[in-house]
């Protein structure tokens, strides 16, 4: 089975909308509200058969997953890190705040993808994957659309 990596494009486009947090913080409420949710095209919610949810932090994460994690970001508002497991790539993202990573999915919802969210992190991989991974570190799989040009 080929490897795929994530596309570092997201990665730079999610960091430089955290650049931007504080200077849009003070801007409506409701809007951003309302496109996350319209971001999301599905979300499941069953609860993990474990009843484990994952704590913020990357090189847990990527132990429970069956991997060991390689920082490639360590900055104020995330870390990240790539782990590659025996069936595919993993990218993993943890932040200090819930509004951090609520900024960062609005971000990715420009390019679409699959990901696998809890509290203060989320994780990005073929979907299969993360369904693997759900009832090991908890959370749900959201489904952003992106935009169509």
């Amino acid at each position: 089975m080929p490897r795929s990596t994530p596309h570092p494009l997201r990665t730079a486009a999610a960091v430089g909308s955290l650049a931007l947090l504080p200077l849009t913080a003070g801007c409506g409420g409701g809007e951003k509200e309302d496109a996350r949710k319209a971001a999301a095209d599905t979300v499941v919610t069953s609860a993990p058969s474990a009843g484990v949810v994952a704590p913020a932090k990357v090189e847990v994460i990527a132990g429970l997953i069956g991997c060991e994690a390689e920082i490639r970001t360590e900055a104020d508002e995330l870390r990240e890190g790539t782990c590659h497991g025996a069936k595919g790539d993993y990218l993993i993202t943890t932040f200090p705040e819930e509004r951090l990573k609520l900024t960062w999915l609005d971000a990715a919802s420009l390019y679409g993808g699959t990901y696998l969210v809890g509290t203060r992190w989320a994780v990005s991989a073929e979907e299969n994957l993360l369904e693997e991974a759900r009832p090991r570190i908890g959370g749900t799989v959201q489904r952003l659309r992106g935009t169509s040009r």
